[in-house]
């Protein structure tokens, strides 16, 4: 353990900007939420485990989510920092969704996920949210934390212990 309040472990120090092959260009989070979508979709007809009527909640929730994603894109567009992941960051943005939340693109990501399951309508379509947050923070979060903590030091150590996560 490190210490952080997350609980989480420090990962290892994340590989320097490198195009990889084709697997590792296809490696970013719209693509695996849209994977997830897809599972969400085979999960609602194979193992949909119990069923509800959700009414409005779920496209709400994927309107919120895709205004969430565009508010944090249009943010890191703004202060002109990259916004693909294994890219490290200019600037440390700590304005707009960033004030309280680090990640507000996955999450609006999740909440589409969310939204998308309950629209279809079953448990069992919502599990795929859980399973995209899970990955993204292993693939994608672990080391976009530890960019910010090589680049920024004791300020972008400070503002990930003030932000959420999720």
């Amino acid at each position: 353990m490190n210490g952080r309040p997350d609980g989480d472990e420090t990962p290892p120090d994340p590989p320097e900007d490198k195009p990889g092959g084709l697997l590792a260009r296809l490696d970013l989070p719209p693509l695996w939420a849209l994977a997830m979508a897809g599972l969400a979709w085979l999960f609602d007809r194979l193992l949909p485990l119990s069923e509800a009527d959700t009414g409005w909640t779920g496209p709400v929730l994927i309107g919120l989510g895709v205004l969430l994603v565009l508010w944090g894109a249009w943010h890191l567009w703004r202060a002109a920092t990259p916004i693909e992941p294994r890219h490290d960051p200019k600037v440390l943005v700590r304005r707009g969704p960033y004030r309280i939340n680090r990640n507000p693109i996955y999450t609006g990501m999740v909440l589409i996920l969310f939204g998308w399951g309950l629209w279809l309508g079953s448990l069992g379509a919502v599990l795929p949210a859980f399973i995209f947050m899970w990955i993204v923070t292993r693939r994608f979060i672990f080391e976009e934390e530890t960019r910010i903590r090589r680049r920024f030091g004791e300020e972008g150590e400070a503002w990930l212990k003030r932000s959420r996560r999720w």
